[in-house]
């Protein structure tokens, strides 16, 4: 099939590429020329592991090509993906200016029966809107008798494992109308996605506006998870408990499981803390508060300050002269994503109370330094106390402590030994709960994990 990708970001690169891989001839359209021309010279603008290999394979097939020419774009996609960015606006709402303007230029220039998908994650309704815009373009042409048909189809996939998730999903999630044009949609669905059915079915027709609730309604299960867990914790270190055996009393619950029932420093990225906040906004313009939802997002905003909470509990609150070796950067492992990660919330605590920081992780440097000069705007000689280590052994040397933020590969099984001798004092405040309290007591090292005995 014919296919055009609206967006080459997170989402629609690794849409983009997964389906050339099965097959499709796929034109990957973007407004930034800048993106576009690093695509065509093999690079890669995100870090996702698998995907460069993906997407070389692909343009060496002619299966795969880039380009900002948005008439050839709609002109090539018997399917049109829309798959750009959906950025909160001020008041917490998503900001849907981009994918009302990909609408618009598909009314614009198309010349044939389009099916429109909506990949990006938007609220409920938004399809009518992507309608309107088309319909509204095709009657200035005066080009009424051209049909389309709009169909939500969510993402589900996990930033580190994006192309896993693509090409072996769970579930794939399509809206569609119910009427001629939404029949002949879904047929063309089901045709692009049949090679993922083969074993099983996988996928899940329903209207259009219930697939749009469905992304947002995943994302705010998994954020109320991990939020209801990091307040049990809390909980825990006052009260003397283990939250990691907690986790495995109740993740054994079949009822419950054990995804993402792990305590640490909150949640961040590009999906949660924007879905949670734009699900809230359209429940409150529709009369209805989501407490618990309001809550979430209030606990993940306070966790973020918890393992700060334990260094200056250790240290007191002036930190000047204070080393501090931190490890993890990004907010999960596998990705350069520094989009509302904890870890800007731990170094701007550490950074303004005097502290010196030697930080490292495996990717995410180049990023965070971007996203600190933003972050320090007001105060941008404080950076000149953070500096960057090129191994995790490095950054340990004089350090007062060691801060883990993010829970990379590297850094689970570490050198105690080596550990000891190169810090200044081995002090661990474990933000992802990474090592066992009685190893580490063992071996020398005092150690503060998150909800693990800490009365």
């Amino acid at each position: 099939m014919k296919i055009s990708i609206i967006g080459t970001g997170y989402v629609g690169l690794v849409t983009g590429a997964c389906l050339a891989d099965i097959g499709n001839n796929v034109f990957c359209l973007d407004v930034d020329p800048r993106k576009i021309a690093i695509l065509k010279e093999g690079g890669i603008p995100i870090y996702e592991p698998g995907l460069a290999d993906v997407v070389q394979s692909n343009v060496e097939a002619g299966r795969l090509e880039f380009s900002t020419d948005i008439e050839a774009s709609v002109a090539h996609g018997e399917v049109q993906f829309i798959a750009v960015g959906t950025p909160p606006d001020e008041d917490g709402s998503a900001d849907l200016q981009y994918v009302l303007a990909a609408a618009r230029n598909i009314g614009r220039y198309m010349e044939s029966f389009k099916v429109v998908v909506d990949k990006s994650t938007v609220p409920v309704g938004t399809a009518d809107k992507v309608s309107a815009v088309i319909r509204e373009e095709l009657e200035k042409r005066g080009r009424t008798d051209l049909g389309f048909s709009v169909v939500s189809n969510p993402e589900f996939l996990k930033e580190g494992a994006a192309v896993d998730d693509f090409m072996r999903p769970d579930r794939i999630v399509i809206g569609v109308a119910d009427d001629e044009n939404g029949r002949t949609a879904l047929a063309a669905m089901r045709k692009l996605y049949s090679p993922f059915n083969r074993n099983h079915e996988r996928t899940r027709v329903m209207d259009v506006r219930s697939a749009e609730f469905a992304k947002y309604a995943a994302n705010a299960m998994l954020a109320t998870r991990i939020s209801f867990m990091n307040e049990l914790a809390n909980l825990a270190d006052r009260v003397g408990a283990d939250i990691e055996s907690v986790r495995q009393g109740i993740g054994s619950d079949p009822r419950i499981g054990y995804s993402f029932l792990y305590a640490g420093t909150g949640y961040g990225g590009s999906c949660f803390p924007k879905d949670i906040q734009a699900l809230t906004r359209i429940a409150r313009d529709n009369g209805q508060t989501l407490r618990v939802l309001e809550s979430v997002e209030a606990v993940n905003d306070e966790q973020k300050t918890v393992l700060t909470d334990k260094v200056f509990a250790r240290f007191g609150a002036d930190l000047s002269g204070r080393s501090f070796a931190l490890w993890g950067l990004a907010f999960k492992p596998n990705t350069d994503d520094m989009r509302e990660a904890p870890s800007r919330v731990v170094i701007g605590a550490l950074l303004r109370a005097g502290a010196r920081i030697v930080a490292h992780d495996p990717i995410a440097v180049t990023e965070t330094r971007r996203v600190l000069a933003l972050d320090f705007a007001d105060a941008p000689v404080l950076l000149d106390q953070i500096t960057y280590a090129k191994d995790p052994m490095t950054a340990l040397e004089g350090a007062d402590a060691l801060v883990i933020v993010t829970e990379w590969k590297a850094y689970h099984s570490p050198n105690i030994e080596r550990l000891k001798s190169t810090m200044k004092s081995p002090i661990v405040f474990d933000g992802r709960n990474l090592y066992e309290p009685a190893v580490m007591k063992a071996g020398g090292v005092t150690y503060h994990g998150i909800g693990r005995n800490s009365v």
